[in-house]
């Protein structure tokens, strides 16, 4: 999965918003800015910055379709911290819980923010699950967890195209292979398809299916 940087997520808002959109978006990310700039001195959990409202409000105003970018952009500028990232996961909606996932790899180095990646493949959202599974799950996850995100968007139907660093990490990994070949036993046993993506990442591994 290819990840559009912060300066193709502005240039494809800049050419899909109409001029309203793009001024209200150009004001929300101001208010971003002011605020990476003037933390609070005692941040409360109950006054939220302007900009965390915009965060919520991107969808009425920049369509549903965009507000991922919006949203990732608004977090970009004003460098949201391991608070605010936890923050307005838990107290948000799906839509909101995915842009934070989504900007992960932009905003966080370490692994601090896992919790909210395993909280959000624990779920059946599969707009959540694919969110998870990007370039900040590829560069954190341990083995074994990684192995069960791969396993989790079989059982969800989410295309493994979504899975970051899928060839890098899936290469050579025998304990994969036996996993995946454990998956389409029990389908096959069950009189169920093997989703074609499972072999697709079988053979990734360096092993081939039965069926190969």
């Amino acid at each position: 999965m290819v990840t559009p940087s912060r300066k193709e997520l502005e240039a494809q808002l800049d050419a899909q918003l109409d001029g309203a959109a793009r001024t209200w978006l150009a004001d929300a990310l101001a208010e971003a800015a002011r605020a990476a700039r003037t933390p609070p001195v005692a941040p409360s959990p109950y006054a939220a910055h302007t900009w965390e409202l915009r965060f919520a409000a991107a969808g009425r105003h920049c369509g549903q379709n965009r507000a991922d970018s919006v949203r990732t952009l608004l977090l970009i500028e004003a460098r949201a911290d391991l608070d605010t990232l936890t923050r307005l996961y838990r107290q948000g909606t799906a839509a909101e819980r995915r842009a934070v996932l989504l900007a992960l790899h932009h905003l966080v180095v370490g692994p601090e923010v896992l919790p909210l990646v395993e909280d959000a493949l624990r779920t059946n959202d599969t707009r959540l699950v694919a969110a998870a599974v990007g370039p900040y799950a590829a560069a954190h996850l341990d083995p074994h967890s990684w192995r069960h995100a791969v396993l989790k968007c079989l059982f969800t139907g989410v295309p493994v195209a979504n899975v970051a660093g899928l060839h890098r990490r899936a290469a050579g990994d025998g304990e994969l292979a036996r996993m995946l070949a454990d998956y389409a036993a029990e389908r096959t046993a069950a009189g169920r398809d093997v989703p074609p993506d499972l072999n697709r990442v079988l053979t990734l591994t360096g092993e081939q299916s039965e069926e190969s």
